[in-house]
């Protein structure tokens, strides 16, 4: 594939990013030189690329020509003079502003006139790093993502001087890759780093609360959610040492926005050695490259399943009814559960606790069940119980959603269970992605990149690549809010909450911190509303039941 102005493709770091973005300049038919400060770094990228071409070839997925033509097209070279005669070079070397600036002033010097420079940076100004350049108009972002060859969506990032026409051109060598190019705004974390922050920061609160551990929270998002890998699986697989500066300089350059804050744990970790895969421990340990995850403790076994009455506000309590009824549970149909009774509610952004105040239910007996996502396409049903929920009626709950052999999580009570307050996030700073201009077309993009799928649509055979079910959101515009409240993590004020109609007369003058957006009526989530301001719809009500509930600012119940 030539159908592109780049001959000779220079790649600077022969790291997993600099190694998979030659590869893909090879195959697009450039001539590629591979350069590492590191002595036998490039060399040995150059072998495992090679050796990775042969074994396509042994399984008959390329040529034994194009093998041959590929191999002669990538050199490794062990000095900077080697990429003079370079039309294009992509540097991939540490994420420090520095060291990118000092490589590109000698570059500059060292290529002809017409030549093209590229960042692959994930965080930094593509701006700020051409500042010192004699000719910044010919430089742009280029931001691949790990794994390059797999990962098929590349950020074309502009700099406030960076020629459009050389924006043109790297679509193109892009296209020619077999990838899709966005072109993205020159702004912190740019696309995908940017609304990637509402997947793995709220992961991390949501396992530092004690809501759940992190295996737990990898199963629901993958299982219930349908995201191809869990946030502490995509960390680890990226790496902390790529991944926790790259959160510390978004939270920075957004002035500490509270929704973008880096997580203690990370920089623990970080400090630890503990970067993931490539350390051979992060949040899992790995043994010859494979996560060893814990088991899953098996589902209770019981005597027997008390009856079970289900709110009257439960969303989706249609499909409630009929999954009890195919599990063989004992149900109750009155206006209110009997003395015995398991109840079950499914909130959307609330937590249980506060639900079981607001019906009057025995919260010893309540537990709640994630209804965000319809049954059917879901592969993990999720429970939580509150504060005084008792031992039995926890092991009874489980037991009982076991039965058909879906596997059950039970986590503790937490608004928005895991799915809606991670799932909330990235809604909402998708949303002022698109108020902002960062980026256009967000159900074909953006919801790709973040690698967002239902179960029924997934691509069991490549877990990097993305499903074509992109567009089963809508974002509704209007004067409603996806709240992600800070003590309860609420939701406020969707369409989904209708179903909670005590609270629809609640006073509305307490201000407390979300991440919400007013944008133009574009698909992206339909159970959302969005609000043009960053607060909450919070209510007294609410605040006097956490009150009397002792809420600490953990944003779980005491």
């Amino acid at each position: 594939m030539t159908n592109h102005s780049f001959s000779t493709v220079g790649v600077v770091g022969a790291g997993a990013m600099g190694r998979g973005i030659a590869q893909l300049a090879a195959q697009a038919g450039c001539r590629v030189v591979l350069l590492d400060a590191q002595p036998g770094a490039a060399e040995a990228a150059r072998s495992t690329i090679v050796a990775y071409w042969q074994q396509s070839q042994a399984r008959e997925r390329i040529s034994a020509a194009q093998a041959h033509t590929w191999t002669t097209q990538l050199q490794a070279v062990d000095g900077l003079s080697a990429l003079a005669g370079c039309d294009l070079v992509v540097e991939a070397i540490v994420e420090r502003a520095d060291a990118k600036q000092a490589l590109f002033a000698d570059l500059e010097t060292l290529l002809p006139a017409q030549a093209v420079l590229a960042t692959n940076t994930s965080s930094l100004s593509v701006t700020a790093l051409a500042a010192q350049l004699q000719h910044p108009e010919r430089f742009a972002g280029l931001h691949f993502f790990n794994p390059a060859p797999l990962m098929k969506v590349v950020e074309i990032v502009p700099g406030l001087r960076t020629d459009m026409a050389v924006c043109e051109r790297l679509d193109a060598l892009v296209r020619a890759m077999g990838h899709t190019p966005v072109r993205a705004q020159d702004t912190p974390g740019f696309i995908v780093n940017h609304a990637g922050r509402g997947y793995t920061t709220e992961a991390l609160r949501i396992v530092e609360e004690g809501v759940a551990d992190c295996a737990t929270v990898d199963r629901i998002l993958r299982e219930q959610a349908g995201f191809k890998l869990g946030p502490f699986e995509l960390m680890d697989l990226t790496g902390l040492d790529v991944s926790h500066p790259v959160m510390e300089s978004i939270y920075h350059q957004f002035y500490e926005e509270p929704r973008f804050r880096p997580s203690v744990t990370t920089a623990q970790r970080l400090a630890g050695g503990l970067w993931g895969r490539k350390t051979g421990e992060g949040f899992y340990r790995y043994t010859d490259g494979t996560a060893q995850q814990p088991a899953e403790p098996p589902a209770p076994q019981v005597d027997s399943v008390p009856p079970v009455w289900v709110s009257p506000r439960a969303a989706r309590r249609a499909e409630i009814y009929q999954l009890l009824k195919n599990l063989g549970a004992d149900i109750e149909t009155g206006a209110a559960p009997s003395a015995g009774a398991l109840i079950l509610v499914a909130p959307l952004g609330f937590d249980v606790t506060t639900v079981a105040v607001v019906e009057r239910l025995d919260p010893a007996r309540t537990i709640g069940i994630d209804m965000l996502i319809d049954e059917a396409s879901t592969q993990r049903r999720v429970l939580a119980t509150n504060p005084t929920t008792r031992s039995d009626i926890r092991a009874a709950a489980h037991a009982l959603l076991a039965r058909d052999g879906k596997p059950v999580s039970v986590v503790r009570d937490s608004g928005g269970f895991v799915t809606q307050r991670v799932v909330a996030c990235i809604v909402n700073i998708a949303a002022d992605i698109c108020q902002r201009r960062i980026c256009t077309a967000i159900c074909q993009c953006l919801f790709k990149m973040l690698q967002r799928s239902c179960s029924t649509g997934r691509d069991y055979r490549n877990r990097y690549t993305v499903s074509n079910r992109t567009c089963q959101f809508q974002i509704i515009s209007s004067l409603r809010s996806v709240t992600v409240h800070t003590c309860q993590k609420n939701l406020t004020c969707t369409k989904g909450l209708y179903f909670l109609r005590p609270l629809n007369c609640i006073d509305t003058d307490i201000q407390t911190s979300t991440i919400l957006i007013n944008i133009p009526s574009c698909s992206v989530c339909s159970f959302l509303c969005i609000n043009r301001h960053y607060y909450t719809l919070a209510s007294k009500l609410l605040c006097r039941f956490t009150d009397q509930l002792r809420s600490v600012d953990c944003r779980r119940i005491d």
